[in-house]
């Protein structure tokens, strides 16, 4: 599988293989142009990679897990603390 680093190569390539070989100068100035013009764009839009969006999956899918875990554990305490003489309830004598 590419990368995305290697799918921009394959497109200046593209990009720049259309014009003639004679003006190897505009070829190489408009190369560089395109990668300065392109990593600006892809700067702005905030994007993160696919590892790092892998990494913070699996970081709120742990979260989820523990969270419910959490909230079954405060139903249960809750249900608890409703029952009569349970060590839960607050001591009516004190």
């Amino acid at each position: 599988m590419k990368t995305t680093t290697e799918h921009f190569n394959t497109f200046f390539e593209q990009a720049t293989n259309v014009l003639p070989k004679s003006l190897l100068s505009l070829h190489q100035d408009l190369e560089k142009n395109l990668r300065v013009a392109l990593d600006a764009a892809l700067r702005k839009m905030n994007l993160v990679t696919r590892e790092e969006f892998e990494v913070q999956s699996a970081v709120l899918e742990r979260t989820r897990a523990r969270l419910e875990t959490l909230e079954v554990k405060v139903a249960a305490l809750e249900a608890a603390a409703q029952q009569p003489n349970s060590p839960l309830q607050p001591n009516q004598g004190e």
